[in-house]
């Protein structure tokens, strides 16, 4: 079935797997044979993924998705390996089982400014995510709430246009929305849980499904932000 679009993005699938990092050493070295290493990520294959998540006094964002509906969006901010001058403004959708992604730059002022209240001129901005955020922090009185930072290695198979991910060392800022302060105080959510995610199009390639036959996974909504939350 070909994936349908939203707002000219086109939608993918998107399978989350909670596994053991005994698991994740084992499967890595299944992948490595087949697929390559993200050539964005460092010597190791990993980079640091930070993101700050938006939710309101009633949690909206985080009851969505603990009561698993299946039309739902989440709006992030989010930065790589503490490089400041690449920020983007992110949002997340998800629509029955497919899921979609828009994103646009942000600076690091602005990010500021949107941390502290400060969101008028967000109105009439030329970037229709940026106006789009504006709207649902007015309507619904979204703000940023919790930062997650996280490691991830990424996995690449140009067929099907597949991407493995795995995400370590979750951690939460509580609800310190601090996003660009480096000396931001973290703790881990779920030492030794590594969450593997596996994203595609329209079809997963029969190699892949028989590389990732792995012992003691179990499939879920599982959420970084969910994670974070956990902690308050």
């Amino acid at each position: 079935m070909k994936a349908m679009s939203l707002n000219s993005v086109k939608g993918r699938r998107e399978l989350k797997h909670e596994i053991t990092s005994l698991d994740c050493y084992l499967l890595r070295n299944k992948l490595k044979h087949v697929m390559k290493h993200d050539p964005h990520a460092k010597n190791n294959g990993k980079y640091l993924i930070r993101n700050v998540y938006f939710d309101n006094f009633d949690n909206k964002v985080l009851s969505q998705k603990k009561e698993g509906l299946l039309d739902r969006d989440k709006f992030r901010v989010r930065l790589y390996d503490y490089n400041m001058e690449y920020l983007n403004l992110e949002k997340k959708s998800k629509r029955d089982n497919l899921t979609f992604k828009q994103k646009c730059r942000l600076t690091p002022e602005e990010n500021e400014r949107i941390r502290f209240g400060d969101i008028d001129w967000m109105e009439n901005d030329t970037r229709p995510l940026i106006r789009d955020l504006y709207v649902q922090m007015k309507l619904y009185q979204l703000k940023p709430m919790t930062v997650v930072d996280y490691e991830r290695e990424v996995f690449i198979y140009e067929y099907g246009n597949v991407r493995v991910t795995f995400d370590s060392c979750i951690k939460t800022s509580f609800r310190n929305n601090d996003l660009l302060n480096p000396d931001l105080a973290m703790v881990e959510t779920t030492p030794g849980v590594v969450v593997l995610e596996v994203k595609f199009d329209e079809y997963l390639p029969e190699i892949i499904k028989q590389l990732l036959q792995v012992i003691d996974r179990r499939k879920g909504g599982y959420s970084k932000y969910q994670y974070s939350r956990m902690f308050g």
